[in-house]
């Protein structure tokens, strides 16, 4: 191995474990620099035809399909087989993942009505609804490993949640339509039809399926080889998602000042991402699983493919920037809150010593 390509090594596994950092610096740049950003935002490569409908080719489309086929390279032949033993508990972990945020967003949609600029509270209901109906996060699979979790069943999650988007991501949306006022119920609604079957099926679920095909087909050595290039592929892209979605709505955040708007946001997208987190504990408990599901059920249900999200709303919902406020927050918070869960997993796993 030489020296340049150790180096290599070196800076994935840097970037990787700092990711939230980086991932802190991408949205401060964009506060203050948006420009690059929007600049990616606008480069389109022209128009896609599937279905009677037209699809605009974005560079931001590209780049989230790139993450998703990468999602399904990652995943190893091996960890399938087992999720035939796993379906009760796969089938009860993609129903609560529905479900609880549901449940929680409701709540907190009732107690806004409180809240002195309800306008605002339309902003964080439409955010939170893109968060909950987006399938579930392909990051949630290497926390899981990092905390030894079941692998089968966090990648069973997160494939069954992404092959399931194309149908389930407009009814969710639907259902969030309810709880808004007029203007914001037709907003979702045009979320919800945007974001449909073809979209969905086109930019997250078929390159999810090639990258699972490439991954059946490919020898492993020639795939192992690769793969220290692949992660760093996924974190520059995820890298520039985020910072391109941040300069539509955070500068202007920064520049009206409005942190009050910026604190109950964080605390709620805080709330919902800790309620997801602690769901997927009690349902560990409620089905008596062992340690290793119970790890991979929390970071299932707790963490969503915001990357998504964000994409959706920047290219629907350009006139409402804020929407993507509570999407950029619950994308920071998840981390945090799945930091804290490893190092709460690895001190527990230290305090019970090796296994005999």
């Amino acid at each position: 191995m030489t020296s340049r390509h150790v180096s290599f090594l070196a800076l994935t596994q840097f970037i990787h474990h700092h990711l939230l950092w980086f991932l802190v610096a991408a949205y401060t740049i964009s506060a203050v620099w948006p420009a690059v950003g929007l600049g990616i935002r606008n480069l389109t490569f022209g128009d896609l035809h599937v279905f009677d409908e037209t699809l605009h080719v974005s560079f931001l489309l590209l780049l989230l399909a790139t993450l998703m086929f990468n999602a399904g390279l990652g995943v190893k032949p091996s960890h399938l087989k087992s999720l035939g033993q796993k379906t009760r508990v796969l089938l009860a972990g993609l129903t609560a993942n529905l479900i609880i945020p549901m449940a929680y967003i409701f709540l907190v949609t009732l107690i806004m009505r409180l809240w002195y600029e309800p306008e605002e509270a339309q902003y964080i209901l439409v955010g939170l609804a893109l968060v909950a109906a987006m399938p579930i996060a392909g990051a949630s699979t290497a926390w899981a490993q990092n905390s030894n979790g079941n692998l089968a069943l966090s990648l069973g999650l997160v494939l069954a949640s992404t092959v399931l988007s194309p149908v389930l991501t407009p009814i969710v949306l639907y259902v969030f339509g309810e709880m808004a006022t007029e203007e914001y119920e037709r907003v979702i609604h045009s979320l919800a039809a945007y974001g449909s079957g073809t979209f969905l099926g086109l930019w997250i679920v078929l390159p999810s399926l090639l990258g699972l095909a490439v991954r059946f087909l490919a020898p492993e050595a020639q795939l192992t080889a690769i793969l220290p290039f692949i992660k760093l592929i996924n974190s520059v892209v995820l890298l520039l998602l985020n910072y391109s979605n941040g300069s539509v709505s955070l500068p202007q955040a920064v520049a009206d000042r409005d942190y009050d708007f910026l604190a109950v946001t964080l605390a709620i997208t805080t709330g919902l991402c800790v309620t997801a987190f602690s769901s997927g504990y009690g349902l560990s408990r409620l089905f008596g699983v062992d340690e290793a599901e119970r790890v991979s059920l929390m970071y299932g249900l707790g963490m969503n493919n915001n990357g998504t999200g964000l994409v959706l709303a920047s290219l629907a919902l350009a006139s409402y920037p804020q929407v993507m406020v509570p999407i950029i927050l619950y994308n920071l918070v998840q981390h945090l809150v799945a930091g804290g869960v490893h190092e709460v997993m690895g001190r527990k796993s230290a305090g019970n010593g090796p296994s005999k």
